[in-house]
């Protein structure tokens, strides 16, 4: 009996693991992108059972072990960019480095969340020179009025769609727009960040929705936003950071396309996961709150911080510039410059259509 339930639950796992393997756009089959540490601790758990219940003298145990320790291997070969015992893709800032530093905080605070008192201590505590929250709405954007004396430069669209977002920062602000790239309620922010000693930063603030039975039925609007941001990025003379919650895990074929075609950098890669969803059930989390960044970076901190009642963790970056010559991991090929142009013909989407600032208009259209 045990060996017909393992060889069962066995199958289930292959299963899981090839399903993604397919880039089919499918919400049930996308959402397999996210749990594979959580696949990777069914399928030790099944080797364990294994190699406890059944014959180990019968080829047939020995062939379930193998399928098991294959998934395991590679749902592990995924997440292991995002553990300590892979290299730092971005070198981590000096003490002595003399360059201007950059805190910026992103948090997803649940629209019905009323634990604002909560949030507003934390980023007092932090005291970032920017942060950005999504999912507010006006009633949100009333209680964090207060912080507004600290950070008197804000871009806002309070919406009671769950896709409010607001940006608010110590440092100026040029050059900014909200648009609606993909769906005509999910809004994104693009602006200049003014750093003291007059460096501009492109920042560019995102929340494209997710693929889920509640919202759409597929990824097609989530990728296509994440890769045409991309692709309007790259090659960009200033710094440039891109943030938010992009509703895709830090290891998904997705956001690898996007590291692909965007050439940003990621200061996770070689420190930690950072969980952020779901802040309420520790078993399953994942990563969905992002910052990508230009090389023209070195990586001063990263931290997620405390629960203040969402289902995300905030989470804090600390940058600093720097001169340093740095690579990003991956880079796209044909196959790949051609997989994002399919995702961006899927939705009639375009990386002329988001805004560049600082880039004069003509300057843009001719690098799209």
């Amino acid at each position: 009996m045990w060996f017909w339930i393992l060889a069962f639950l066995t199958g289930v796992l292959a299963l899981l693991t090839l399903l993604p393997l397919s880039k089919r756009q499918e919400w049930w089959i996308r959402g397999l992108d996210f749990p594979r540490f959580q696949f990777a601790l069914f399928g030790a758990a099944l080797i364990a059972g294994c190699l406890t219940t059944l014959d180990r003298a019968e080829l047939l145990t020995w062939l379930l072990i193998a399928a098991s320790l294959a998934c395991t291997a590679y749902h592990l070969w995924w997440i292991l960019p995002y553990t300590i015992l892979h290299r730092h893709e971005v070198k981590s800032a000096r003490a002595h480095t003399p360059g201007p530093r950059l805190r910026i905080l992103t948090a997803n605070v649940l629209m019905h969340n009323r634990r604002t008192d909560d949030f507003i201590a934390i980023v007092r505590r932090e005291h970032p020179h920017l942060f950005i929250t999504l999912e507010t709405n006006r009633w949100w954007e009333q209680q964090l009025a207060p912080l507004e004396r600290d950070y008197p430069h804000t871009l806002r669209r309070p919406l009671e769609n769950l896709y409010g977002m607001h940006l608010y920062s110590r440092l100026p602000l040029e050059d900014s727009r909200i648009q609606f790239l993909i769906e005509p309620d999910i809004p994104s922010m693009h602006t200049l960040v003014i750093l003291p000693g007059g460096q501009r930063i492109r920042l560019h603030c995102l929340h494209p929705t997710p693929p889920s039975p509640t919202e759409n039925e597929s990824s097609r609007q989530r990728d296509a936003e994440l890769v045409m941001v991309g692709k309007a990025v790259v090659g960009a003379s200033l710094p440039v950071i891109v943030a938010g919650d992009l509703n895709d895990v830090a290891w998904s074929s997705t956001t690898r396309l996007f590291r692909k075609i965007s050439r940003l950098l990621d200061s996770r890669i070689g420190r930690g996961r950072y969980n952020t969803y779901h802040a309420q059930f520790p078993f399953i989390r994942w990563p969905l709150d992002h910052f990508f960044h230009s090389a023209h970076f070195t990586c001063v901190q990263i931290k997620r911080l405390p629960f203040f009642g969402s289902d995300h963790f905030p989470v804090l970056l600390e940058l600093a510039l720097s001169n340093e010559p740095q690579a990003p991991e991956l880079a796209a090929d044909a196959s790949d410059h051609a997989e994002a142009r399919e995702k961006m013909q899927t939705e009639h989407a375009h990386e002329s259509q988001v805004h560049r600032p600082g880039t004069p208009p003509n300057s843009a259209n001719r690098k799209s």
